[in-house]
């Protein structure tokens, strides 16, 4: 028996059903960086009020303030850039979301090794900061490790991420 063929109808059905997902599709996407956008923003002024509001703390304090807000405003503007990048391919680019995770693995061991060195004196607590931060040490790596393969597959290896970013 052969396979029917569809008729004309159907087939145009088919490709107005893919358009108009297609659209919506954007829309969504287009919605997400309109809000990272707003979001990347809403962080930045954040920031410059921490660092007068904090003026009279010591810098240390002020500096891990600005460092955790800041690794947030990069977590925003690479999955910034990973939207653009679906919105260009219409396909999920795998990299930036291991970059995004990479940042947060960061982002949270430089918060936790600031909370470990308060909780010196304290045994146990001290003891699970640090297996903390161990654990993300390592998640760090295999996602740096996923980040350099898919590199290697897509044949970027050795050129840096900046100069990916200026290409698009």
């Amino acid at each position: 028996m052969a396979k029917e063929q569809p008729d004309s109808e159907e087939v145009e059905r088919q490709r107005l059903a893919d358009r108009v997902i297609g659209w919506v599709e954007d829309a969504i996407y287009w919605a997400i960086a309109v809000v990272l956008t707003a979001g990347s923003a809403a962080i930045l002024v954040s920031q410059v009020n921490t660092m007068l509001r904090l003026r009279n703390t010591p810098t240390s304090t002020i500096m891990l303030e600005v460092l955790d807000g800041l690794l947030l405003l990069f977590i925003f503007v690479e999955l910034l850039y990973a939207v653009r990048a679906c919105l260009r391919s219409h396909e999920i680019v795998a990299e930036p979301f291991l970059i995004v995770g990479i940042l947060a693995g960061i982002k949270e061991i430089v918060v936790l090794s600031v909370e470990a060195a308060k909780l010196l004196e304290k045994g146990p607590e001290f003891s699970r900061a640090i297996v903390e931060i161990g654990v993300l040490g390592g998640v760090v790596l295999v996602l740096a490790i996923a980040a350099f393969i898919l590199r290697a597959r897509s044949g970027k290896v050795g050129s840096s991420e900046t100069e990916e970013h200026e290409d698009d």
